[in-house]
């Protein structure tokens, strides 16, 4: 098999261009002059190379920063097949929300009888939502399709099953808003669409109840960790530092809380798209301030009480253990961003703080210096998360307001 490989559009790929649509595409969808130098520019225009010559392209165009619409895919004939199509509408998805200053809309338009090209869109993830009337007669009607770009839930008993040239049946039922065309399937021998019914969520309760549960979380490790220091005045063995790490802890967690409550105005009132980053303060905040300071110094309060040295270390092994289990699960914050090697050695060193720290307390030995890295290293992680990283994954992109004023 040929090797291939794809690539941007350079203007000096426009006669070939333009020699490869005329072999490939009806001459009503092939983009004017013009028009096409324009979309090579805008680096709106992939291509596949096989041994120097265009064997596929994809192209799109942007009329605004919030939409794009994918005009036109070609692969020549005696290169089909081989997944060329497949890749360069992938890139295609990926590259485009980087071209603009808002994630856009990327949507197609397919005809019915154009089944290829459906079951493309439909196998890349694009859905059906309406259809396009292309005037009266025998003309075959047009679907839009659009580009799902979250996650949204079908309900599995409202599917139903409409062959391709039920035309009247296929508009009735494409009517409501929240249908839409999920597949490609064969019925009784003949090509069939299965509609299926989304479940309609409100972005405003959704957040709602995200930002609520912030305010339980954070005010449950308040109480907490007010316990916990409260113990920490009270006993004249406790250290002075780990009673200052405490103290940290508690402001963090208060200015979580106080940063959920400024989600909630921001849900209620200012609507300005901020939602996301507010939750990301949040978040960090009361995880890397308040819940990750209480729990490491857990064993150093145990080894207050106990004077068991043994239970004491075991108490801060399975701590540490259970600390380094949650930083790679799918549970922690951490792994709503990006991480790297810098980030792998911080995490190591919170795990293994729990147990460094009561075994300085059962040795009688200064724990300043402990204290002071494990600031450091909570302190580094809060810093990468806030500003060195960017939203938390599917949260900022999650619900965006429109503002129009």
């Amino acid at each position: 098999m040929t090797a291939w490989s794809t690539r941007p559009a350079s203007p000096a790929d426009l006669d070939q261009l333009r020699l490869l649509l005329a072999e490939s595409c009806e001459a009503e969808v092939i983009p004017s002059s013009p028009l096409l130098i324009a979309a090579v520019e805008r680096e709106l225009v992939r291509v596949v190379e096989s041994e120097g010559d265009l064997v596929g392209c994809i192209a799109a165009e942007m009329p605004s920063p919030g939409h794009a619409r994918l005009s036109l895919i070609a692969v020549r004939d005696r290169s089909r097949r081989q997944g060329m199509a497949t890749r360069l509408l992938g890139e295609m998805v990926r590259d485009l929300p980087r071209k603009s200053s808002e994630p856009p809309l990327i949507s197609a338009v397919a005809g019915t009888e154009e089944l290829t090209v459906t079951r493309l869109l439909l196998a890349c993830g694009f859905i059906g939502t309406r259809v396009m009337r292309a005037g009266d007669g025998d003309c075959a009607d047009r679907i839009y399709y659009q580009y799902k770009s979250r996650v949204e839930y079908i309900d599995p008993d409202a599917r139903h099953l409409v062959h391709v040239t039920a035309r009247e049946q296929l508009a009735e039922s494409l009517g409501p808003t929240d249908h839409a065309v999920t597949a490609l399937v064969s019925l009784g021998g003949e090509p069939a669409f299965e509609i299926a019914r989304f479940e309609k969520d409100d972005p405003a309760t959704l957040q709602s109840g995200e930002a609520a549960a912030g305010i339980a979380f954070s005010g449950s490790i308040l109480a907490a960790i007010t316990f916990l220091l409260g113990f920490a005045f009270s006993s004249t063995r406790f250290p002075d530092d780990v009673r200052l790490l405490l103290i940290g802890a508690t402001f963090s967690t208060v200015l979580s809380l106080i940063v959920y409550a400024s989600a909630s105005g921001e849900l209620a009132r200012i609507r300005s798209n901020a939602f996301g980053k507010i939750m990301k303060w949040g978040n960090v905040l009361s995880e890397y301030g308040g819940v990750f300071p209480f729990l490491i110094s857990l064993p150093v309060t145990y080894a207050q009480v106990s004077g068991n040295p043994w239970t004491t270390m075991v108490l801060a092994v399975v701590i540490s253990a259970a600390m380094a289990w949650y930083e790679r699960s799918e549970f922690s914050i951490a792994h709503r961003f990006r991480r790297s090697r810098t980030e792998i050695g911080l995490m190591v060193l919170t795990a293994a703080s729990p147990t460094v720290g009561a075994a300085l307390v059962e040795a009688d030995a200064v724990s300043w210096p402990w204290t002071i890295a494990l600031t450091a290293t909570l302190m580094a992680r809060t810093w990468l998360y806030l500003f060195r990283r960017g939203a938390e994954a599917d949260i900022a992109e999650r619900r965006q307001w429109q503002i129009r004023g």
